[in-house]
């Protein structure tokens, strides 16, 4: 693995950890796709530290569960100022 990836790797873990931060909201951050970000922690992260992945994993379900919420209130907002 390249150095600069495994650099952004760590970076994007513990953005994501100390903000709680999704998937979305990390990669539009670090300027990367969706994709790359899942990739790096569910993937790459593991590899390089098995321990940050487990914590990070906490956060991705932590979201996963949140989400039909933040749909919901993204929704909400959309057609109030409308």
């Amino acid at each position: 693995m390249q150095e600069y990836i495994r650099r952004r790797v760590l970076e994007v873990s513990y953005y994501m950890l100390e903000k709680a931060a999704t998937v979305r909201q990390t990669a539009k951050v670090f300027g990367v796709s969706k994709s790359t970000i899942h990739k790096d922690v569910t993937e790459r992260l593991p590899r390089i530290n098995p321990q940050l992945a487990l914590q990070v994993r906490g956060i991705l379900e932590i979201n996963k569960a949140e989400r039909h919420i933040r749909g919901g209130e993204a929704t909400r907002r959309k057609y109030k100022g409308g």
